[in-house]
């Protein structure tokens, strides 16, 4: 069992709106729903929310722009991490003049 990927390894899913690179899974050992993988975030406007059975962990690794996890909204940028309870609706944008916003996330069971 492989218990490692690599970035630029793995091919990139157009998963609406934001592209999803999903890095480890079930194939890497992870269990119970656990999960990880970098997602670009390139709207400028809040896509429809996320929302999970599972909590999800999110560290903002380039870009700048803003979150919103259930009616709390913050800004974001590199070196930002926050934490999205589980069933707590979720979305990111970017700023309209940054780059896109890359963050490192994990789903983690409960």
């Amino acid at each position: 069992m492989k218990y490692y990927e690599r970035l630029k390894d793995i091919p990139a899913g157009k998963t609406e709106p934001y592209i999803t690179h999903y890095m480890l899974k079930e194939e890497n050992g992870c269990v119970a729903g656990c999960s990880a993988g970098i997602s670009i975030h390139t709207k400028t406007e809040y896509p429809a929310p996320g929302n999970h059975a599972d909590q999800e962990g999110f560290l903002v690794l380039e870009g700048t722009g803003w979150a919103k996890v259930g009616s709390q909204e913050f800004k974001i940028e590199p070196e930002t991490s926050f934490i999205v309870p589980a069933n707590m609706p979720h979305t990111i944008k970017k700023d309209i003049d940054s780059i896109p916003v890359k963050v490192f996330w994990f789903h983690a069971a409960i």
